[in-house]
């Protein structure tokens, strides 16, 4: 009979002693090890997240070779798929392999296809080999395994979309279920980042919820993305400015939005020292919800107070409820979002 584990993985902790495995060193990644309340999945993709990624990319000058070897290294000396530098992880879609004797009620099967919706931070992972590097997104297909907690929380494969598309939109399933979340009626609301995947399901759901007397601004720092952005019809307004520059992005969000301070701005930028281009054009009791891994809790805090900004800022929980259906369904609602992640993300 297998051992039963933590609810949380601490058993799987290595170093140091007394900590969850996000916050670990080291974690066990012995897939022959069988608990049972874990899950074991056969992995077919990681999905890397993008602020890792680029990171990673830029450390190897961009050369898939480097890419996998420092991907398998990781791994090799960590246990798991935590980049040193950023501190976050990804996800992965996978067929489960095994599932524990405390967790045989649930609505699963050997052979069901899933994926991951904690962050590989956090998930045992062994590589046994890289098969291929999508570095146009952000993906990894690998032969190898990974565990899920029991506290772990998945999403099955829905059937009528492909995995890869699945995938691409689960990545960042907390950001438009919070985009639905958070905004009113009549709100204006500005997203930083408004290409990437994020971005532009934020925008969506926004649009959704603040309606027509509401404004959501897109930044961006390409002009040229500009086109194809209004032709999604996931912003009201686009503009061009770069999210590292905070009094330009400030500059041309108040023209979009008619002089005033917007009630809640997104941040989805992957790259760092963005937090005050999302604070300074907020008003004071309004949102900034920082959804990027790059963010830094202390520039934000310190930034905010050093401008005299009152507003409440929250940390991009990649979790929050439905927020799988929620972010799937956008893609069934919308056929030009749809099309939009079919070629660019698949």
């Amino acid at each position: 009979m297998a051992l039963k584990g933590n609810k949380y993985g601490t058993h799987r902790v290595i170093e140091p002693h007394g900590v969850l495995t996000q916050a670990a060193w080291k974690i066990d990644n012995d897939m022959t090890k069988h608990y049972s309340n874990e899950i074991i999945c056969d992995v077919i993709s990681l999905n890397i997240d993008s602020a890792s990624f680029t990171q990673i990319e830029e450390a190897c000058e961009g050369d898939e070779k480097r890419i996998g070897e420092m991907i398998m290294g990781i791994v090799a000396e960590r246990g798991k798929q935590q980049n040193p530098v950023t501190g976050s992880g990804g996800m992965f879609i996978g067929k489960v392999a095994y599932i524990g004797e405390d967790l045989k009620d649930r609505d699963l099967k050997v052979g069901d296809k899933i994926a991951s919706l904690v962050s590989l931070s956090l998930t045992p992972l062994k590589i046994d080999k890289i098969l291929a590097i999508h570095k146009d997104i952000d993906r990894v297909d690998i032969v190898g395994q990974a565990v899920l907690f029991e506290s772990g929380i998945y999403a099955k494969l829905p059937d009528d979309m492909s995995e890869t598309l699945a995938l691409a939109a689960l990545d960042v399933a907390g950001a438009p279920a919070q985009a639905r979340k958070l905004p009113k009626e009549g709100d204006s609301v500005l997203i930083l980042g408004a290409n990437g995947k994020s971005g532009v399901l934020c925008g969506y759901e926004a649009m959704k919820k603040v309606g027509p007397t509401g404004n959501v601004v897109g930044v961006v720092r390409n002009p040229k993305q500009v086109p194809a952005l209004m032709e999604l019809g996931v912003y009201n307004k686009v503009v061009v400015a770069s999210a590292t520059e905070p009094i330009a992005v400030l500059d041309a969000a108040l023209e979009a939005n008619g002089g005033k301070e917007y009630d809640i701005s997104i941040c989805c930028v992957n790259v760092e020292s963005c937090e005050m281009s999302a604070i300074l054009p907020v008003r004071d009791d309004g949102i900034v919800y920082f959804f990027s891994m790059a963010t830094s809790f202390t520039k934000a805090a310190l930034g905010a107070e050093g401008i005299g900004k009152d507003v409440t800022m929250i940390i991009g929980n990649g979790y929050t409820k439905d927020h799988a259906e929620i972010t799937l369904n956008v893609l069934r609602e919308n056929e030009k979002l749809r099309k939009l992640f079919d070629e660019k993300y698949c």
